[in-house]
């Protein structure tokens, strides 16, 4: 009954293998596809980091000690306590200094010895091994070891009395001289690891062909490094810069660990003043403003590495 109906009137029954209509695969082929795979980092981003950044900033603007349930708030007087504050300037000096040495110690000892084990060096997965193995220690591991070393009574001390060089016997954390100096070394010590496998990584994209063609005009290796490897890894050491810069002033675990920012502040950083202003003494709103300060001066820095090696490549052409 119903198909005789059907053929009487004309009718026609839909297909299910019809094709869609242009408007609706048109609507389709616009649709964004990968936000679903970037949402969840989106919403971590913009949902945490933001909010977090932003509750800092209002905590900035309180006089505050973490737990009164009515702060004050104090507008800018933050800030302004900071710009007036000496020991802020010399964490600042601090970090200035600490990034001039410790980047120009990893860079160094780190391009070199990606250079020498580029070159045919017997048991050189071993010697990898050995160089990046500091990287994975963590601070609390290694903090200890190393301030029994450099105690007055530690081995380095005793190391050098049975040298004959017990003139150089110092208390090397107790002294402002010299307890930075050795927060420097413990710091390219542990991350030289780190640079040394980037530029490893960097050197094996140079064209093998430019290398060899250098070796037959008659380059020396130094030559060859200097003239060609070098400017072939400049991404990378402008890479590390930025790094370096971003992780100067978050500096806060092997001073805090070794020294605890002193002795007589010879090692506070922003980090170390960070902790103490806002924890042991319950200034979290003074605190904040800093760390503030901090997130400002770490753009600024990643910022204008990025802007000044930008600038030198439109100059060069590159």
């Amino acid at each position: 009954m119903t198909s005789t109906t059907s053929r009487k009137t004309g009718a026609r029954r839909p297909s299910s293998t019809a094709p869609p209509s242009p408007g609706r695969s048109r609507k389709g082929a616009l649709r964004p596809s990968g936000i679903p795979w970037i949402m969840p980092a989106f919403v971590f981003v913009v949902g945490l980091l933001y909010f977090c950044i932003g509750e800092t900033g209002y905590l900035s603007t309180l006089d505050w000690d973490g737990t009164s349930p009515t702060p004050t708030p104090v507008g800018l007087e933050n800030y302004q306590r900071i710009l007036q504050d000496p020991i802020f300037w010399q964490a600042i000096w601090h970090t200035v200094i600490f990034f001039i040495v410790t980047f120009t110690a990893q860079t160094a000892i780190g391009f070199v010895f990606a250079a020498l084990l580029h070159s045919k060096v017997k048991l050189g997965a071993v010697y990898k091994v050995i160089v990046f193995t500091p990287v994975v220690i963590a601070p609390a591991t290694m903090a200890p070891v190393f301030r029994q070393m450099f105690a007055a009574d530690g081995q380095l001390n005793w190391a050098l009395d049975h040298i004959g060089l017990g003139f150089l016997s110092q208390p090397w954390l107790a002294q402002s001289g010299t307890a930075m100096p050795v927060i420097m070394f413990i710091t390219v010590w542990n991350f030289t690891g780190l640079t040394f496998v980037l530029y490893y990584a960097a050197m094996g994209q140079i064209d093998p062909e430019t290398l060899e063609a250098a070796r037959t005009d008659g380059a020396s290796n130094i030559r060859t490094l200097v003239s060609i490897v070098w400017p072939g890894v400049r991404g990378t050491t402008v890479a590390l810069g930025m790094l370096s810069v971003i992780g100067a002033l978050k500096t806060f675990d092997v001073p805090y660990l070794v020294t605890i920012g002193g002795p007589n502040y010879a090692t506070e950083f922003l980090g170390t003043y960070i902790y103490r202003i806002s924890i042991p003494s319950a200034h979290v709103g003074y605190g904040a403003a800093l760390s503030i300060m901090l997130l400002i001066l770490a753009l600024a820095g990643a910022i204008a590495i990025a802007v000044r090696a930008n600038r030198k490549d439109s100059e060069t052409g590159v």
